[in-house]
C-alpha cells in the first residue's frame, strides 16, 4: 500500500461514494475498519470534506471498478509526486556558508570552556565540522590557534538560541546519568549548624534584710 495525501478525507469520499467494504477502504486509506465504520456511522470525521481520489491522482478508474465488483481486491494507490515531497527525510550533515567556516574554531572554542559535557559529536552536528577539527581546538594544535577565542554560537550565527539550550540541555541530563551510574558526583548531606547555647545571666543574689558583721566586715 502507497501512503497517499488526506487519507480521513479520501475515506470520507470513498463511504460517500463507492460500493468499497469498510476493509477495502481501511487497507487503501491505512486506516483501521473500525474507523472507517465510525466515518460510515458519523462519528468519525464528521467535519471533514470528502477528497475525490480520482481528482487528485491517487487512483485510477480501472482500480476502483475492480475493488468495487471483487470484495477480496485491494485497490493499489498511484505513486503521487506531491506525496514524495511531503515525506520526511533524514537531516544529513549540517551545511555552514563559505562566509561563515571560519568562525567554527571559535564556535568550538566556546563549547569547550563553557560546555565540555557536550559530546565532540554533538558538536560536530551541530556546527557542521569535524572531530579532528574539535580536537586540534581543544589541544591547541590547530594551525589557526593562536587566532581562536571562544565565541559564543549564537552571536556567530551559527546556531539558533533554542537550538543550543536543546543540545546543552541533553548534554547536561546524560552527564547527570552517567555520573549517577558510575556512583560519581552527588549532592552531600547538609551538615546540621551546632547550636550555641542559649545565654541565661545567673540569678542576682538578693542581700539579706539586716546586714551582719560578717558580710561588712568579712569573716577574720
Amino acid at each position: 500500500m502507497t501512503d497517499i495525501l488526506m487519507p480521513k478525507a479520501t475515506a470520507v469520499w470513498l463511504v460517500d461514494n463507492t460500493s468499497l467494504t469498510f476493509e477495502q477502504i481501511a487497507d487503501f486509506c491505512g486506516l483501521h475498519p473500525l474507523e472507517v465504520r465510525g466515518i460510515a456511522d458519523g462519528d468519525v470525521a464528521r467535519d471533514i470534506r470528502g477528497a475525490d481520489p480520482l481528482v487528485n491522482g491517487q487512483l485510477t478508474r480501472e482500480e476502483l471498478d475492480k475493488a468495487q465488483t471483487n470484495d477480496s481486491y485491494r485497490m493499489k494507490a498511484v505513486v503521487s509526486r506531491h506525496a514524495e515531497l511531503l515525506k520526511t527525510t533524514k537531516g544529513g550533515p549540517k551545511y555552514t556558508p563559505v562566509s561563515r567556516r571560519q568562525d567554527r574554531p571559535d564556535a568550538i572554542a566556546w563549547f569547550v570552556r563553557n560546555h565540555p559535557e557536550v559530546t565532540d559529536a554533538q558538536i560536530a552536528k551541530l556546527l557542521g565540522t569535524t572531530k579532528s577539527t574539535i580536537e586540534g581546538v581543544r589541544s591547541r594544535t590547530h594551525w589557526n590557534a593562536a587566532n581562536i577565542k571562544p565565541v559564543d554560537p549564537v552571536t556567530l550565527g551559527l546556531v539558533g538560541q533554542l537550538e543550543l539550550d536543546e543540545i546543552v540541555k541533553k548534554a547536561a541530563e546524560k552527564k547527570a546519568k552517567d555520573d549517577a551510574k558510575r556512583g560519581g558526583p552527588a549532592l552531600q548531606p547538609i551538615e546540621p549548624e551546632a547550636v550555641e547555647p542559649e545565654f541565661v545571666p545567673d540569678e542576682p543574689v538578693r542581700p539579706g534584710a539586716e546586714p551582719t558583721a560578717a558580710s561588712v566586715f568579712g569573716n577574720r
